[in-house]
């Protein structure tokens, strides 16, 4: 007799993954956009690698501190809510018991199921107050570090991918070919990065390669364009 056994994976770091999306997505293309932007206005690398490490540094933190305070918008949303929870069970607990059975019926259950499952909640205070905010409100609790670890992943993930089109003007004076060669390393990196990003959110790896490569040209060219005409 076979015994088939069937495992099923789910990629659950979706908040990781999305923190280092707009970390590194940002951080390939503003610093890729200022560097080709400068190229067309100033006529020497290290002005333009003055101005790309500064930018890069202050993406970082600005961004960084952004992930922060969303991060701790989330358990401060999350623990208001709550508290309304809390003093809704307990100084309107008919209207609650209806709003559990206005949930549960629209799972199918209904009759005597449905009230003896509606009775199994309400008779637990922490369980009732657990479904609610699961169920009613769609809220988890976040985790306490959860700010912290997005601040540190996006900070992180705006240096590598900055560090990238600017790498080039740091080794070759010349801006017409150091030009040239951050284009070229900050499209395979794009590429490379929409790829990635496609694989583990589950999207189409090819398309989501494309979708990034042609954000990061578009803000690019617009930026170059731009100072060329200015400048």
């Amino acid at each position: 007799m076979s015994n088939n056994h069937h495992s099923e994976t789910h990629f659950t770091s979706t908040e990781i993954v999305r923190d280092v999306v707009i970390g590194m997505s940002d951080g390939l293309t503003v610093p890729f956009a200022l560097a080709a932007g400068l190229s067309a206005a100033v006529d020497s690398s290290a002005i333009i690698v003055t101005a790309g490490l500064a930018e890069v540094a202050a993406g970082a933190i600005a961004m960084g501190l952004g992930g922060y305070l969303a991060g701790k918008t989330d358990i401060e949303h999350y623990d208001s809510e709550l508290k309304r929870e809390v003093y809704e069970i307990k100084h309107l607990r008919e209207r609650e018991i209806s709003e559990v059975e206005e949930i549960l019926s629209e799972y199918g259950l209904k009759g005597n199921t449905l009230k003896s499952v509606v009775k199994s909640i309400t008779s637990n205070r922490e369980r009732w107050i657990k479904f609610m905010m699961k169920f009613e409100l769609n809220l988890e609790r976040p985790d306490p570090k959860r700010a912290l670890i997005s601040a540190t992943t996006i900070s992180l993930a705006y240096i590598i991918g900055g560090l990238i089109p600017l790498t080039p003007y740091i080794f070759i004076s010349d801006i017409g070919p150091a030009l040239k060669m951050s284009v070229i390393a900050t499209s395979i990196a794009l590429i490379l990065f929409g790829w990635i990003k496609g694989r583990f959110t589950g999207m189409n790896q090819g398309r989501s390669a494309m979708q990034t490569f042609v954000i990061g040209a578009l803000a690019s060219s617009a930026a170059f364009g731009l100072a060329h005409l200015f400048s």
